[in-house]
């Protein structure tokens, strides 16, 4: 089991930046792909970005441009980098190895 812990979101304006922060202890899972997911008011969680082991990225269409996701293994750390915030990214979002997942912190941008 892979324990996960989501920091860094806050409430932030249109425009603005936050970068989010996944701790995690043990070696990732699922071939060591990491992702990040959000879940926004009466919505389900949806996939935001995933980087592989090997170093791929992929990201919901919607972020594509505006969040970049990264890791820095020797620290046993994720990112999400996320600029230019709409409101529409508001939500908690949740730090995910295989079938581990952290208990989220959320982000709220205003308009």
């Amino acid at each position: 089991q892979v324990l996960l812990e989501e920091s860094g979101g806050g409430l932030v304006q249109a425009g603005g930046s936050l970068r989010l922060t996944c701790a995690y202890s043990g070696p990732p899972v699922s071939g060591g792909n990491m992702a990040w997911y959000r879940e926004a008011p009466g919505k389900g969680r949806e996939y935001v970005a995933r980087l592989t082991w090997s170093g791929n990225t992929y990201y919901l269409e919607s972020v594509r441009g505006r969040f970049t996701i990264s890791r820095d293994s020797t620290k046993n750390l994720l990112y999400l980098e996320m600029t230019n915030l709409i409101p529409e990214d508001t939500g908690v979002y949740y730090c995910n190895s295989g079938y581990d997942w952290g208990h989220g912190t959320q982000v709220t941008v205003s308009s």
